[in-house]
């Protein structure tokens, strides 16, 4: 059919509003009860247009178009009927704009600036209503709202959540919940498509929510954002929230190549930063991970990057999280990759690193074993002296990923008596089931999850009272909040708050002496400043110590390379060394970090040596098409309340005595419940953005 609107002839399809074909065919019409998401009401009368005919202006997006209609936007009677709508609305509207935080993108504002309606012309009247911030996530200023209706319809018809809802109070109507409650009792699910909808910032994020030091798409979901390796989080616990746990983990794969592994020992970040901790606990999402692969058939594989072979070799020196997955995206590009392990095994700090309680040989063997049956060549106990070597015996490339397995031991007096380990050793002589000679008690120093793993390691060995001293308060400890209670249970002794002045003994250890830490804190050199307490020093009888205080990369000075700190590998942007052709990457550059941060070291030197290749250096794959979600969540009474669910865990006397793996992974249906209380907070990256005046 035809219309004119302002004497342009528009041909389009019938069964639409003259609002909605106006926008398609880049006209303009001033509307604000409308948004692309939402179907409008028609009360705002902001889009009046006068139709040939009708003695009166009609709303453009209630009233359907018909062939051969004709259309004026600017006319005396529409611009009228616009202006006094407008005048309306701004008559209790506060008049100062540049103190919201949705100044220059509020759409009230681009309106009334697009139709020449000036403070001026507003006829205020007083209506201070106190901004309500006793929700968690939202904060709902009521002086700034409208009364547009969309954020009752995006929660009543796009998301079916069906909380909101106009509110007769004693200060006039507004938008609010049956019978006065907070939106956690009535079933809100915080998805964020109110606060999305909203056209003025009468709904915002609560404050310190959003970060504002990123992106907003970074900002909105946070735990993609939080991770290393940016995993889209939200979309895999979505289809385990289906039962769809392939899928799950085909998402997971296309950033990670060792979901399971993740799964059992990372640091979850993520869950440090999602937003359901307003609310109570995070969502499991580490847990979640090895709940989807474990119950994977590997229908990504069907996906998977497999490029023509280039005939350039690659050698990997160091078979750790790191060097694997340098060489499962190396070869994935088509180069052909040997990984040198000087070790009987791969695997780096999650094999000797990382006690088999928490990760098994096992596992640890499944997971690596996909990378080798990709056509990854794996030497395992030959030690790579200098990347030289190598280039010597005809490879292109060689990266360096040989992590940090020399542990260190802290200036104090005592630290060379017998019955003293460092935490590298400790651990790689027990995972290779060496009988360690220990006493009765012992004490680990330090307080982040390697100290942890000493110790619980020690519990498992036999030793009869095991005890933890660091410098940092238990807030302020590295270790994981799993990790101390779990340590806990098992009977550790902590002393948080202590400094370690000296390791007692003549030839033997006797014991540590202790001193309660007043202040700790680093100076603008970032150097430690300790203020002790006085008169609180206690000796603690011991038979052996474990130094957990860190540790550096060993054997670094014999390669020829240039060094920071004397062990640390210098790279520059791209990962390069000094030497042509020879990278580094991972804790031997960075010093000791996460699995998954060296994971994320591994793509990145992936990247930089197909580069050097002549390669575009892109590792992408799209393990699984892209579904879109669907924006209908629909009620779940409770929500707000939801507890966290945790897998099971085998007896305490079990844990104690053999180390045997602590967690089982998730059972399917409780995966699926724990998914449920996501709160999708990228549904909001779906909603269009209404577009101003000055875009058509």
């Amino acid at each position: 059919m035809k219309i004119v609107i302002d004497g342009k002839e528009i041909i389009a399809d019938e069964g639409k509003f003259i609002l909605d074909m106006a926008a398609d065919s880049g006209i303009y019409i001033p509307h604000l009860c409308k948004h692309p998401d939402l179907e409008a009401v028609g009360g705002c009368r902001l889009c009046s247009v006068e139709v040939e005919g009708i003695e009166e202006p009609v709303p453009a997006c209630k009233t359907m178009a018909r062939d051969g209609m004709v259309i004026k936007v600017d006319s005396p009677k529409a611009d009228k009927t616009r202006k006094m709508a407008m005048e309306l609305i701004l008559a209790t509207h506060p008049a100062d704009c540049t103190g919201c935080p949705k100044y220059g993108n509020c759409e009230l504002q681009s309106l009334y600036q697009y139709m020449g309606v000036g403070p001026e012309g507003w006829r205020r009247k007083t209506r201070t209503v106190q901004t309500d911030e006793s929700n968690p996530l939202i904060r709902h200023l009521f002086t700034r709202c409208i009364r547009c209706g969309r954020c009752i319809r995006a929660c009543r018809e796009l998301r079916g959540v069906k909380v909101l809802d106009y509110q007769r109070t004693k200060d006039g109507i507004q938008v609010g919940v049956d019978e006065g409650v907070s939106l956690r009792e009535a079933g809100c699910r915080f998805c964020g498509a109110c606060i999305e909808v909203c056209p003025t910032g009468s709904i915002m994020d609560a404050v310190g929510v959003l970060n504002e030091d990123i992106s907003y798409r970074e900002a909105i979901v946070p735990c993609k954002t939080a991770c290393p390796a940016h995993i889209d989080i939200p979309r895999y616990i979505r289809y385990i929230k289906e039962g769809d746990f392939s899928k799950a983990t085909a998402v997971i794969r296309e950033k990670v190549p060792f979901p399971e592994i993740l799964g059992s020992v990372c640091n979850h970040l993520c869950e440090d930063n999602c937003k359901r901790n307003e609310l109570g606990k995070p969502i499991s999402i580490c847990k979640l991970k090895r709940a989807a692969s474990v119950n994977d058939n590997a229908q990504w594989k069907n996906n998977a990057l497999n490029s023509n072979r280039t005939g350039k070799k690659v050698g990997v020196i160091g078979a750790g999280p790191a060097g694997l997955t340098a060489a499962y995206y190396l070869n994935k590009k088509g180069h052909e990759v040997t990984v040198f392990e000087e070790n009987e095994k791969a695997g780096g700090q999650c094999r000797y690193g990382i006690p088999s309680y928490r990760l098994s040989d096992e596992l640890l063997d499944k997971e690596i074993s996909t990378i080798i049956d990709e056509g990854v060549n794996l030497v395992t106990g030959r030690k790579i002296n200098s990347p030289k070597e190598l280039l010597e015996e005809g490879y292109d490339s060689v990266l360096i990923t040989i992590g940090t397995h020399n542990g260190t031991k802290l200036p104090i007096d005592g630290n060379d008596l017998d019955g003293v380990y460092v935490n590298t050793d400790f651990l790689k002589r027990t995972r290779r089931g060496e009988r360690i000679k220990l006493g009765k008690k012992l004490m680990v120093l330090g307080g982040g999850n390697v100290a942890y793993d000493c110790a619980r390691t020690a519990i498992r060995l036999g030793v009869e009272e095991v005890h933890i001293a660091c410098l940092e308060t238990i807030d302020k400890m590295t270790a994981g909040k799993d990790e101390i209670q779990e340590g806990k249970e098992e009977g550790i002794i902590l002393h948080s708050g202590h400094s370690f002045l000296r390791i007692t003994g003549e030839e033997k250890v006797q014991g540590v002496e202790l001193k309660k830490v007043d202040k700790f804190y680093f100076d603008e050199n970032r150097r430690a400043v300790l203020e002790l307490v006085e008169g609180t020093e206690e000796i603690v009888e011991v038979d052996n110590v474990i130094f957990a205080v860190g540790q550096r990369p060993y054997g670094t000075d014999k390669m020829n390379l240039e060094l920071i700190n004397n062990s640390y590998i210098k790279v520059d942007n791209s990962l390069k060394t000094n030497i042509e052709g020879v990278y580094a990457a991972g804790d031997v550059v960075t010093g000791t970090k996460s699995v998954v941060e060296a994971i994320v070291a591994g793509r990145k030197a992936a990247e930089e040596i197909d580069k050097y290749f002549g390669g575009d250096g892109d590792i992408t794959e799209k393990l699984l098409e892209y579904e879109i979600p669907d924006p209908y969540i629909g009620q779940c009474p409770g929500f707000g309340d939801l507890e966290r669910n945790s897998p099971s865990m085998i007896s305490l006397d079990r844990r104690k005595s053999s180390f045997e793996t602590i967690e089982n992974a998730f059972e399917e249906e409780l995966a699926m419940k724990e998914a449920n209380r996501c709160l999708q907070c990228d549904l909001r990256l779906n909603l269009n953005n209404p577009k101003f005046w000055n875009e058509y």
